[in-house]
C-alpha cells in the first residue's frame, strides 16, 4: 500500500507543480478556505487511484466533502486524503504544501505518505497501531524515483525545546501556548510537515488550538506515530479518526491538539 501511495502522491504532486507554473484562479468554498484548480486536480488522481487499487476501502477526500461527497458508512478501514494540504501557502508563493494520503484503521492513521513536491521530498510510515512501526524520509527524482531513504525517528526534547507551529492560523489559544516557553526555538511553518520535523528529530512539540480537519493531520499523524510520536488530545486521549455527528463540531472535525516528539 505504501508503494501505491508513494506512487499517487508524486502523480498528485506532478499535477500541483503544473497548475503552479501557470496563471491560477483561487476560489473560496463554503467555509472560507481557498481551493484551485490544484487541489482538485490532484484529489482527482489519487482518489482514481485509491478506487482502481482498493474498491471497496472508502475514500474521504477534502474537495469531494466540501460538495457533499461523503461515503455513507466507513467501517474499520477507510483512507483520508488531502491533496493539497496549504492552499494558502501554495497560492503565496512558498513551498510548505504537501500531498497528504492516510490509511485509517479502527479510528487510527497507520499507513501515511506526505509528499512535497515542490521541495522533492516524501515522508512515508506504517505501523501497527500500538507502538510498532517504521517511518522513513525520502528524496524524489523528477520522474518519481526514490533516492536515499532513510529511516526516521523522533528525538529526545532539546533544551531549549524547538516548536512548529502554524504559519497560516495562529489563534490566541496558539500564543498562550507558546508563551509558556519563552526559551524555545519556535518555527512557523505550513501544511502537514510540521508533523514530518518532529518525525525526524528536527522538532519537540507541535500545538494546535485551531480548526484542523482530519485530512489535514491524519497523514503526518500516522508517520510521527511511527516514528515514536503521539498526537494528543488536550485531555490527554490519542487523536482518534472517523468522527461524525460531533456535538458543535463538524463531521470529520479535529479537537484541539498537541503533537510530541
Amino acid at each position: 500500500m505504501l508503494a501505491v501511495f508513494e506512487r499517487l502522491a508524486f502523480e498528485a504532486g506532478e499535477e500541483i507543480i503544473d497548475v503552479r507554473n501557470r496563471q491560477f484562479v483561487i476560489a473560496e468554498k463554503a467555509d472560507g478556505s481557498p481551493v484551485t484548480d490544484a487541489d482538485r486536480r490532484a484529489e482527482k488522481v489519487i482518489v482514481a487511484g485509491l478506487l482502481k487499487d482498493y474498491p471497496r476501502v472508502p475514500v474521504v477526500a477534502e474537495e469531494l466533502v466540501s460538495i457533499g461527497d461523503v461515503p455513507a458508512s466507513l467501517g474499520q478501514q477507510f483512507f483520508l486524503v488531502d491533496a493539497l494540504d496549504g492552499t494558502r501557502e501554495f497560492c503565496s508563493g512558498r513551498d510548505e504544501f504537501t500531498v497528504n494520503i492516510a490509511l485509517v484503521e479502527n479510528a487510527v492513521p497507520v499507513v501515511g505518505v506526505v509528499y512535497s513536491p515542490a521541495m522533492r521530498v516524501l515522508y512515508a510510515a506504517e505501523h501497527d497501531g500500538r507502538g510498532s512501526g517504521t517511518a522513513a524520509r525520502a528524496s524524489v527524482s523528477d520522474i518519481g524515483n526514490l533516492t536515499g531513504r532513510r529511516q526516521i525517528s523522533t528525538r529526545q526534547p532539546s533544551q531549549p525545546l524547538t516548536i512548529v507551529a502554524t504559519r497560516s492560523h495562529m489563534t490566541s489559544e496558539t500564543k498562550a501556548y507558546l508563551d509558556r516557553f519563552p526559551e524555545a526555538d519556535c518555527r512557523a511553518i505550513g501544511s502537514s510537515l510540521k508533523f514530518c520535523l518532529l518525525a525526524e528529530g528536527e522538532a519537540d512539540l507541535y500545538p494546535r488550538f485551531g480548526t484542523t480537519m482530519e485530512w489535514d493531520t491524519a497523514a503526518g499523524d500516522a508517520i510521527l506515530r511511527a516514528a515514536g510520536g503521539q498526537t494528543r488530545t488536550l485531555d490527554g486521549e490519542p487523536l482518534a479518526y472517523g468522527k461524525r455527528a460531533q456535538p458543535d463540531m463538524r463531521d470529520f472535525q479535529n479537537p484541539f491538539f498537541v503533537s510530541k516528539g
